[in-house]
């Protein structure tokens, strides 16, 4: 290679990708190391996980922006399960196009100032079931509910549900998750992270299950969709660091950790990129989505495609990680 033939953005898309394999490989190295299986004082309920999947994906319409009276059947349906655990449940309403739609919210540790959001989007692209795309999320919301009522907590904790997460509502004001970090921003309240709960159940121990949007990342990450994936970037803050080593210390489920700018493709795919927005420390918490689940965005997105054992083991990472958050 004539590398005087080099124009500069060619060169600064080289330094790039060179500094995120050198990232790459540096977080891998450091967490080869032998950790034991932290063992959960609420382990996540596997029966369930697949009871809140088929209530989610098994509706008489699908859950999209144009089927506002299913939308808000399934927002009842997670207020309902929120009220049975959380200190408050409430509907957070806006109205888009002449119709009202509902994020759901219900909160732990009330007593704590700071707070933390895990959120995860209850909408679908289209007509088809999103069993992974987001059923996956919103069950791991209703099961942390479960789980964290009673708990000791360092923060206050906000399970959000949006809506309108999907097209074409995607990257506008009109998102839920936009309406929710903006009213955080607008009334001065103190956040410390937010996490992105977004397609957590499809895994594939196959060889070439797994892609990535720079090929060159397979090289350390390998072929195979077989973990989970933390996405953040660069400066993420300190509740993104902490959330992660917790995560990973927590041992349930392989995980690895992809650090990059936001122009890199998949990033900032979900409802953190508006907590970004507002300047929090925010990450995603994902199985890759079309990276590796070429059901993305099609009707084959059904429950009888999930891994439910290994998304389960997600969910208790979660929980682990922010019950020992300091």
């Amino acid at each position: 290679m004539n590398f005087k033939n080099i124009t500069k953005p060619a060169a600064n898309k080289i330094i790039i990708v060179a500094g995120l394999i050198f990232i790459a490989l540096f977080c891998f190295a450091a967490d080869c190391k032998d950790r034991p299986v932290q063992k959960s004082p609420v382990p996540a309920d596997i029966s369930l996980v697949k009871s809140h999947l088929q209530a989610l994906t098994k509706t008489p319409e699908f859950r999209n922006y144009k089927n506002i009276d299913q939308l808000n059947a399934v927002a009842d349906y997670i207020q309902q399960n929120f009220s049975k655990y959380g200190d408050s449940t409430t509907f957070q309403e806006y109205p888009v196009d002449d119709k009202i739609y509902k994020n759901v919210i219900t909160s732990f540790g009330m007593e704590n100032k700071k707070r933390i959001i895990i959120g995860a989007h209850y909408d679908v692209c289209g007509d088809q079931q999103g069993a992974d795309d987001n059923a996956t999320g919103v069950t791991a919301l209703l099961e942390l509910a479960r789980m964290l009522k009673g708990q000791k907590l360092n923060y206050r904790i906000d399970l959000v549900a949006y809506t309108l997460e999907e097209p074409p509502y995607f990257r506008t004001e009109n998102m839920g998750s936009y309406i929710h970090a903006k009213y955080l921003k607008d009334h001065h309240i103190e956040v410390y992270g937010m996490a992105s709960v977004e397609m957590i159940g499809y895994f594939r121990d196959e060889k070439d299950s797994q892609s990535y949007p720079r090929g060159v990342l397979s090289w350390v990450y390998g072929n195979k969709g077989d973990f989970i994936t933390l996405v953040k970037k660069f400066g993420a803050g300190d509740f993104v660091n902490h959330f992660t080593t917790n995560f990973k210390e927590a041992n349930q489920i392989k995980t690895e950790t992809f650090t990059a700018p936001k122009f890199v493709k998949g990033t900032d795919f979900s409802d953190h990129l508006n907590y970004w927005k507002f300047g929090y420390s925010a990450l995603m918490i994902t199985d890759t989505s079309f990276f590796r689940n070429k059901n993305y965005h099609e009707t084959t997105d059904t429950l009888e495609t999930l891994d439910l054992p290994r998304m389960t083991r997600v969910i208790d990472g979660i929980f682990l990680s922010l019950i020992h958050l300091k």
